[in-house]
């Protein structure tokens, strides 16, 4: 009998130190979530990402870029005039006036009823001035080309340059009183800014070209023809050639190519 009553209070304590140490973890359990629950949550602090190198502050106010000013129409190198500025192209003769080319040439414009521009050397209109009356005559653009057609005009000085085109000028008005001369070709096209820069304070519009059917080296007319044909464009300024040289092929391609340019863009006289 003792043992049993030994045996049951044993079994008594040991379910009391149970109980406390499990009511003891609870306790703790619940308090470390209460502190959880009330405790303030961690300050979060927004992020700010840092500004492109490129972004402008809002209080600070940019001006816009000024756009490019447009370049004038058909203006080549060192500012020449190598396209008309509208649909229609234009013709122009070198090297003249000759005394067999330059009226056959004037003859097959007058036939067609078109207009062109001459651009004459110096020492050519001094030996044959009448043909230079013929071409203002028939109402066709002048343009000085220099006394000697001089390639290297360009490169000499300022003084010599302007020397030249006033020969030049002066053997033009000699034939024809009061002519205007409207514009000034540099011979092979090399250009410099020196040679556009005297030309243009003598009253003279820098002419180029954006055609060259070579004329002034071949005589093959259809192969002339061709090169006017296939290279032309709107606007073109077309070079040929009514002296320096056997002008046969240009005079043979003439009716045709006015014939073709008149028809894809129409023919307009240089101003």
């Amino acid at each position: 009998m003792s043992r049993r009553v030994a045996v049951a209070a044993a079994l008594v304590v040991l379910t009391l130190l149970v109980g406390s140490r499990w009511t003891t973890n609870r306790s703790a359990v619940l308090a470390n979530q209460r502190s959880t629950v009330t405790a303030s949550p961690p300050e979060v602090r927004p992020t700010t990402a840092a500004p492109s190198p490129s972004a402008t502050p809002p209080d600070v106010v940019v001006a816009p870029k000024p756009k490019p000013k447009p370049k004038p129409a058909g203006s080549g190198p060192f500012g020449s005039m190598k396209l008309t500025g509208r649909k229609q192209v234009a013709l122009t003769f070198d090297d003249g006036p000759h005394p067999m080319w330059t009226p056959k040439v004037l003859d097959r414009l007058k036939a067609a009823h078109v207009k062109a521009t001459f651009c004459v050397v110096g020492t050519q209109v001094k030996k044959y001035p009448s043909l230079m009356r013929r071409i203002v005559r028939e109402g066709h653009t002048l343009c000085n080309h220099s006394w000697n057609h001089e390639l290297d005009l360009g490169k000499r000085p300022a003084a010599e340059i302007k020397a030249n085109l006033e020969a030049t000028n002066r053997a033009i008005r000699a034939a024809v009183p009061n002519a205007k001369i409207r514009y000034f070709r540099q011979p092979g096209g090399e250009w410099t800014d020196s040679v556009v820069k005297v030309s243009s304070s003598l009253g003279m519009k820098p002419l180029g070209w954006d055609v060259d059917p070579r004329d002034w080296e071949i005589s093959d007319a259809k192969l002339i023809g061709s090169r006017v044909i296939s290279h032309s464009r709107p606007g073109s300024i077309i070079l040929m050639h009514d002296g320096g040289g056997d002008r046969n092929g240009t005079l043979v391609a003439c009716p045709n190519v006015i014939k073709n340019l008149r028809s894809r863009f129409g023919i307009t006289q240089l101003h």
